[in-house]
C-alpha cells in the first residue's frame, strides 16, 4: 500500500507558473506508474498527466500539452507537475494517484483511466486569478 500527499497548490496568476509534488511513502514507489488528476468545482475528475514507472514515457490531456511537464524522483518517492503559461480554466483541485499495473505491462506503461488507479491523495488545490 502507498500513501500520497500532495502539496503545492496556491493562487497563482495567469500566465505564471506553479509546481506541484505528490510524495509517496514505502518503498515500492518504482512499480507504481504515477498520474495527475484535476476537478473543478461542478465537473468530473479529469485526467491531467501520466508518467510509467521508469519515467521514459508520459502523457498530457490536450488541453495542458505543451505547458505541463510531468516528471518523477523515484529516489526521493515523488512526482511532479511543473505548470507554465497558468490559465484561469487550470482552477481546479490536483490530484496525484498511483497505478500498480500487472508487471507484463513493462516499466514504460501508464494509463490515462482513473479506474486504473489505486491509490490517490488527497488533493492540493491551485486557482488561477487573471
Amino acid at each position: 500500500q502507498v500513501q500520497l500527499v500532495e502539496s503545492g497548490g496556491r493562487m497563482v496568476q495567469t500566465g505564471g507558473s506553479l509546481r506541484l509534488s505528490c510524495a509517496a511513502s514505502g518503498r515500492t514507489f518504482s512499480s507504481y506508474a504515477m498520474g495527475w488528476f484535476r476537478q473543478a468545482p461542478g465537473k468530473e475528475r479529469d485526467f491531467v498527466s501520466a508518467i510509467s514507472r521508469s519515467g521514459a514515457t508520459t502523457g498530457y490531456a490536450d488541453s495542458v500539452k505543451g505547458r505541463f511537464t510531468i516528471s518523477r524522483d523515484n529516489d526521493k518517492n515523488t512526482v511532479y507537475l511543473q505548470m507554465n503559461s497558468l490559465k484561469p480554466e487550470d482552477t481546479a483541485a490536483y490530484y496525484c494517484a498511483a497505478d500498480r499495473h500487472p508487471d507484463f505491462r513493462g516499466t514504460n506503461y501508464f494509463s490515462r483511466s482513473m479506474s486504473s488507479y489505486d491509490y490517490w491523495g488527497q488533493g492540493t488545490q491551485v486557482t488561477g486569478s487573471s
